[in-house]
């Protein structure tokens, strides 16, 4: 018995002295805890520890200057005698824009190290207990919450230097790498009428800089929403700044401290009160941001977008369309004033529909979200209708019912006369209009850079990247409809369109059911079940509009027919928004966890794999995404790389945007993407990951995950 008690009473000393693990506390809004950045600290040393934030979508906390609203995240501590905690050192924040405010803080996920002070006379293989009471005031776009959480951590004392924390050490370091600092730059503030002029010189800031901006301590002294334009010099560069209230009804009486951001770093400066500093003008101005926006890289974009619009052509989504208006061209092959008609309409659907596209996301972005190409499929209500309208396209070929054909037309050339479509033109552009819709799930390669430049460029020069792809889409059916040589080779009309017509219709009803599994991943089983009530509805309608169209040929009346069909359609579309307004968020990581084994992907998740010195490999997906899913059967399903995973133990990750994710979409955007899918591999000991291509092959990714390890 005593060798027991020796025994378990060893065993509960060592655990105790093991790091506990923080305590997350939660509200509705925000998530927190307390974690250290090494596992053990040492007597007499300074550590750090953190104040870890996971902030819901939609939600933010704030900088230590919040801008125009909010409050900065407060900290009071309680602490074991001897050991003392210093200030936050405080990462820089994001710009947060609401209509003519601008305030600054952070959203998604945040660290706030802290240093602490260890008294010399701690005893190895002790532990502290440190414990602080957080204050955040948890914003979003329409209120705000102030939330107090008490957090607790128990921190071991050993001698020597630790290493870092498995979880969050390498996060920290990296917010303590990156966050601004002191520079050895001379600043100086002088007012000028309304304005202040910030003049800044250092060696730190003679190179190519782009996106300037300075984020000033405290509140009031300038107008946080206005712009910050500036100019180069040889030197340095110059900030003009509208002043706020403080100055304009107090004046620059003294020093303005705040950090001045650059895209190759930020630094605290203090600026003096004075005349401007010299050399930091006469070079030309600043870019207003680290954007795209030279004529050469527009060009560049408009290039590749234009050439991705013609790769398009060649993805799988789109075939059903393309197939339909190859046949139609045979229709009107041999008029070629008709076939001249339909391929300008066609272009000019498929351009308006970009458009539209175009101006909805950069509208969205503007206002703050994260959005980027494929954004409307992220919605179950977007692809319930979408599931319907392949349903109802697949069943007008298959000769249920009839689009723009007259009832003479009926009697006298029968539903199989030509293939179903809108008369003339008007049939040509809704086509149009259709093959960008059905095209959304699909990325072509170079459509990545193209996009990605597109979303950060000025408007114009994002629609006209946009409307570029377009054009690249549909330009294989119009330089067709334009050549009449090419016309010629065409055959003539005749049974043989009514056979394709059926054929067609196969691919439309694929297409449907391929929509209701996206749905079903999106929604869940019950959403699921009234969106196919709503499909059989609708089929029902149009089968009857089929049966009144008939009637009406005949010179009969069809108007039960007619009552009834509506009657149908509108249950139909009832069932389907039903089903989406129920529609539930899918599980984390599923998209793609069927091809290797996964874990769900985050920030953190990534640093800890690497702290533990694994190669990491992330495929960023979703279910609508066409491309993604040809990419996980046909090469991530593979024996090679199955086999190279295994191999190299690598951790596959997966971040799944079948549903909106403004953690991913960011994370695109970082990368220069503006959808899905997009392949990162982070080798050992590198935290800059190597870009896969869109289309991948086993052994391109094999060969990868064999140089990263």
């Amino acid at each position: 018995m005593r060798l027991l008690s020796a025994v378990l009473t060893g065993l509960f000393l060592w655990m105790s002295a093991l790091p506990a693990g923080a305590q997350v506390q939660r509200t509705e809004r925000i998530a927190a805890e307390l974690v250290a950045m090494s596992q053990w600290a040492a007597p007499g040393s300074t550590t750090v520890v953190a104040v870890r934030q996971d902030i819901e979508p939609g939600w933010h906390t704030y900088w230590r200057n919040p801008g125009d609203s909010g409050g900065p995240t407060e900290l009071t501590w309680r602490l074991p005698a001897g050991v003392e905690a210093g200030g936050i050192v405080w990462p820089l924040p994001e710009r947060q824009r609401l209509q003519s405010l601008m305030n600054y803080g952070y959203s998604d996920q945040v660290y706030l190290p802290v240093p602490i002070e260890i008294p010399a006379d701690a005893t190895p293989g002790s532990v502290l207990s440190l414990s602080v009471d957080a204050l955040f005031m948890v914003c979003s776009d329409e209120m705000c919450v102030p939330d107090e959480l008490t957090l607790r951590l128990d921190l071991r004392v050993d001698d020597g230097e630790a290493p870092l924390d498995r979880a969050h050490g390498a996060a920290i370091a990296r917010i303590l790498e990156t966050a601004p600092r002191p520079g050895g730059l001379t600043a100086r503030v002088t007012r000028q009428g309304e304005t202040v002029l910030l003049s800044v010189t250092g060696e730190a800031l003679t190179g190519d800089l782009s996106d300037v901006y300075f984020f000033p301590f405290e509140g009031g002294v300038v107008d946080h929403p206005a712009d910050q334009p500036g100019e180069r010099g040889a030197e340095g560069l110059s900030l003009t700044l509208t002043a706020g209230r403080a100055i304009l009804t107090g004046g620059l009486t003294g020093p303005m401290a705040g950090v001045l951001s650059t895209s190759q770093g930020a630094w605290e400066i203090t600026a003096e009160v004075g005349e401007p500093l010299a050399g930091t003008t006469g070079q030309g101005a600043l870019a207003e941001a680290a954007a795209p926006t030279g004529v050469g890289v527009f060009l560049q974009a408009a290039l590749f977008a234009l050439i991705g619009g013609l790769i398009l052509n060649l993805m799988p989504c789109v075939f059903p369309i393309l197939a339909m208006k190859a046949a139609a061209l045979s229709a009107s092959a041999h008029e070629p004033g008709e076939a001249r008609r339909d391929g300008l309409a066609f272009l000019a659907g498929v351009l308006t529909t970009f458009l539209i596209l175009a101006v909805a996301l950069i509208a969205l972005r503007a206002a703050g979200q994260a959005v980027g190409w494929g954004f409307q499929l992220q919605s179950p209500g977007v692809i319930a209708g979408l599931a319907l309208l392949m349903l109802a396209v697949g069943l007008n070929l298959s000769g249920v019912f009839n689009v723009g054909m007259a009832a003479q037309g009926l009697a006298e050339g029968g539903a199989g006369g030509r293939l179903s479509r809108l008369p003339g033109g008007v049939g040509a552009f809704f086509t149009g209009v259709l093959a960008v819709v059905v095209a959304a799930p699909c990325t072509a390669p170079f459509m990545a850079f193209a996009l990605g430049a597109a979303l950060i460029m000025p408007a114009p020069m994002a629609v006209a990247v946009f409307l570029m792809l377009g054009l690249g889409l549909a330009l294989p059916y119009v330089a067709v409809s334009l050549s009449p040589g090419l016309l010629k080779r065409f055959p003539r009309p005749g049974p043989w369109m009514d056979r394709l017509k059926g054929v067609l219709a196969f691919p439309m009803y694929g297409a449907a059911l391929w929509l209701v599994w996206v749905f079903a991943r999106q929604a869940g089983g019950e959403p699921l079940a009234l969106l196919m009530a709503g499909a059989l509805m609708l089929a029902l309608g149009l089968f009857l509009w089929g049966w009144r169209q008939t009637a009406r040929a005949e010179g009969r009346g069809g108007v039960v027919s007619t009552v009834a069909a509506a009657l149908s359609m509108v249950a139909a579309m009832g069932l389907a928004g039903g089903g989406a307004s129920l529609a539930r968020a899918p599980e984390a990581g599923a998209s793609g966890g069927g091809v290797l084994s996964s874990s769900p992907w985050s920030p953190e998740a990534v640093q800890a794999a690497q702290a533990d010195g694994q190669v990491v490999f992330v495929n960023f997906t979703a279910d609508w995404c066409v491309t993604c899913k040809v990419n996980e059967r046909a090469a991530l399903a593979s024996d090679r790389v199955r086999s190279a995973v295994e191999t190299t133990g690598a951790v596959y990750m997966v971040a799944d945007w079948t549903l909106r994710d403004d953690a991913i979409a960011r994370e695109l955007e970082r990368h220069g993407r503006s959808g899905v899918p997009l392949y990162l591999i982070y080798s050992l000991g590198s935290d800059t990951p190597r870009i896969l291509p869109q289309l991948l092959t086993p052994g391109l990714v094999a060969e990868a995950l064999n140089d990263a390890a």
